[in-house]
């Protein structure tokens, strides 16, 4: 196998783990794929048989040690944006019709709802803010 022949294995290495990776979405699989394209490179530059494969092994390696703790960081500390519904949890509310345990009326996010208060012995009067504690259907519970 001549220098030629080396690197253009190790392209198809790389291709082979890079597919897997879009595949997979592991992201192992590209540091993998860039430790093989670095290998093409050191094949590329007349590097023995042991220089490609070290440089394989640090350069994977490296990339595995380094950037996996920086994404894993990423991946757990994006904050959550709530949207929907559970974007209501949680406001405040203006109650437009008398609300008690069987139904009422609220102003929520600039709509009119219906609404019923989660404690089914209390009940909110007109103009009075309200807190919304969950959705049900199209029933906003308040408190």
């Amino acid at each position: 196998m001549n220098d030629i022949d080396a690197w253009v294995w190790w392209l198809v290495g790389a291709a082979a783990l890079g597919i897997p990776l879009v595949v997979t979405a592991m992201p192992e699989l590209g540091m993998l794929a860039a430790g093989a394209l670095a290998a093409a490179v050191a094949a590329g530059l007349g590097g023995g048989v042991v220089v490609q494969v070290l440089v394989f092994a640090v350069v994977s390696t490296a990339l595995i040690a380094v950037v996996r703790p920086i994404a894993t960081r990423h991946r757990v500390d994006r904050p959550q944006l709530a949207t929907g519904i559970d974007a209501l949890k949680g406001k405040q509310a203006v109650v437009l019709e008398r609300v008690d345990g069987s139904g009422g009326r609220i102003k929520l996010a600039g709509e009119v709802w219906s609404a019923r208060s989660l404690h089914a012995q209390l009940a909110y009067e007109i103009g009075q803010e309200v807190d919304v504690v969950e959705i049900e259907g199209a029933t906003a519970i308040v408190m």
